[in-house]
């Protein structure tokens, strides 16, 4: 049995989606049951907390993926998933993190991850971390500048990034729950280009069939707008961080394809991507699932 956690966020419930075209037996640990009602049939809920999890959800349990919310309890909420499984006797812990996440980073919930993979790596567990970079979803919440202004706005410069679709990350992740990986093994993942903002916005414009321009924003101007949109502050301050450390060169511009290959996951390009989903990015269909975890609109 594998066990997920966060199955109802963006990358969870794509690994959830993958595990069950894979036919591999799944438990999703949810807090609100109502969020599960889409699951695909054949997937076993079981209601409850990360920070106190139910013995139950461990029955059986072989493999775990840990995925929990972007917020101020992160490292508090995996330490107690970390040892409840530990003393469930779970067998393997696959852990979603972040590329460039290291303690001393500059972007808060890259120093939480950083602090929590040690913890991981010294709980006497079997594990694996997964390291995605930016997630090319994230270009789903520009789109109502795109469609009002024509415009791409982010405090980036001439930055580049190299995004990585979530269908490859799941990919991956389902074949690591199947015990195809490496113990211990850290896994990186980017997309198959860097691209500046120019560039994005030149392939969201072919795809909408409308100009579209990048604007370097102001941060604070921008850290502005996410709080004039209901985000909290603190998620608000992590994002203006995130940008910050993207300016300056963040490990996320540099192409690194190894686990694609390792595993044998071709990798999917940011055009391929924007054609698959024009639909959204010409406001014909909302998307999903705004944020990768942490804050969500109400």
């Amino acid at each position: 049995m594998i066990l997920l956690t966060g199955a109802t966020g963006l990358t969870g419930s794509a690994v959830l989606r993958a595990c069950v075209a894979e036919g591999l037996p799944v438990r999703a640990l949810v807090r609100d049951p109502a969020k599960a009602a889409g699951f695909p049939d054949g997937v076993e809920v079981v209601t409850g907390d990360l920070l106190d999890p139910p013995p139950a959800v461990f029955a059986g349990v072989e493999r775990a993926l840990l995925i929990s919310s972007a917020d101020q309890r992160l490292v508090e909420t995996q330490h107690a998933f970390i040892d409840a499984a530990k003393h469930a006797g779970v067998g393997h812990v696959v852990k979603m993190s972040g590329r460039g996440c290291r303690r001393g980073s500059a972007f808060r919930f890259a120093r939480m991850h950083a602090e929590i993979e040690g913890y991981l790596a010294d709980s006497g567990l079997a594990y694996s971390v997964l390291r995605p970079s930016q997630f090319m979803p994230v270009y789903f919440r520009e789109v109502p500048s795109m469609l009002r202004d024509g415009v791409l706005n982010l405090p980036m410069g001439d930055a580049k990034l190299a995004p990585v679709d979530v269908g490859d990350l799941a990919r991956v992740a389902v074949a690591v729950l199947r015990g195809e990986g490496e113990e211990s093994g850290r896994y990186e993942l980017t997309g198959p280009e860097a691209l500046t903002m120019t560039e994005v916005a030149g392939q969201l414009a072919e795809v909408t069939g409308r100009p579209v321009r990048y604007v370097d924003a102001d941060p604070a101007a921008k850290r502005q707008e996410l709080l004039a949109a209901g985000i909290p502050a603190f998620f608000a301050d992590a994002m203006d961080e995130l940008f910050a450390e993207r300016r300056t060169g963040a490990e996320e511009s540099r192409v690194d394809l190894n686990t694609h290959e390792r595993f044998g996951v071709r990798p999917t390009t940011f055009a391929e991507f924007a054609r698959r989903h024009a639909a959204r990015f010409r406001g014909e269909a909302p998307p999903s699932h705004l944020w990768a975890s942490g804050w969500q609109p109400a």
